[in-house]
């Protein structure tokens, strides 16, 4: 049936591309962007760097690592196809990129500090693209809500519960807030695989009012019945948040305010 989604797997057939990456509507434009929102001076100010220091510099491997999500990669070991690229090379004024495991081993010198570095970087860029594109949402509605990322293997804090997919396998259970409007990452936390608590939750609502660009006034706080405890509301009503909280599987199960 040729209306059916196609997918990948063993049997698909593959080939060797041995196309360039085109600079136009491609990397020139995006250094040309990170040039106009002043990354680099943002990720400088803010960014607190971890004890391992590389020769390239900290603000050349994280965008190394952006460069390679922006290609369409997923993986840090798929540098190893683009490491002779001339654009990428021309950019980093290097005549070949860093074998893969120097990204592997920059990735895994990172930790909380560094996540809290990212979320500062993100909410400064959002306020400097916003103004730019003459964004202006004065309201604006958030989305909170728990997944599953599942792993493999014996790796700490993974936990069997809900997931749908794999059932029976083991997972961290993070979770991730959405601004609606924009569909853009508001903010998030990894956590290991066990149910959110009332706790918790009350902690991660107090982080997002700073998260927030300065010309919004109004937040309508949206959640699904996980994230439903007294301490939680407390911490929507004390950052100043309208909120909806609902239980999908009990019918009139929800709190309004």
């Amino acid at each position: 049936n040729s209306a059916e989604a196609r997918r990948i797997n063993a049997s698909t057939r593959y080939d060797t591309c041995t196309e360039q990456l085109s600079p136009f509507g491609g990397l020139l434009a995006m250094i040309k962007f990170l040039d106009l929102l002043k990354f680099k001076e943002i990720f400088n100010f803010t960014y607190q760097a971890p004890s391992r220091k590389p020769k390239m510099g900290h603000y050349l491997m994280v965008v190394g690592i952006l460069m390679l999500l922006f290609i369409g990669f997923n993986r840090i070991w798929h540098f190893t196809y683009v490491r002779l690229d001339t654009m990428l090379c021309g950019f980093f004024l290097l005549t070949r990129l860093p074998v893969a495991t120097t990204f592997w081993r920059y990735v895994d010198s990172l930790g909380l500090n560094q996540a809290s570095s990212f979320l500062k970087i993100m909410s400064i860029l959002r306020e400097r693209f916003w103004q730019l594109c003459g964004l202006y949402h004065d309201r604006i509605n958030i989305s909170i809500d728990t997944t599953v990322e599942t792993i493999y293997g014996n790796q700490q804090g993974g936990r069997k519960g809900h997931n749908t997919k794999n059932r029976g396998k083991k997972g961290y259970r993070p979770v991730l807030c959405f601004i609606d409007e924009t569909r853009e990452y508001l903010a998030g936390k990894l956590r290991k695989g066990v149910t959110i608590d009332g706790k918790e939750c009350a902690a991660f609502i107090a982080t997002i009012k700073v998260q927030l660009p300065g010309c919004v006034k109004q937040v309508l706080l949206r959640a699904d019945g996980e994230i439903l405890s007294w301490l939680s509301v407390q911490a929507a009503i004390a950052a100043g948040f309208q909120f909806i909280i609902a239980n999908k599987g009990v019918p009139g199960r929800s709190l309004i305010y």
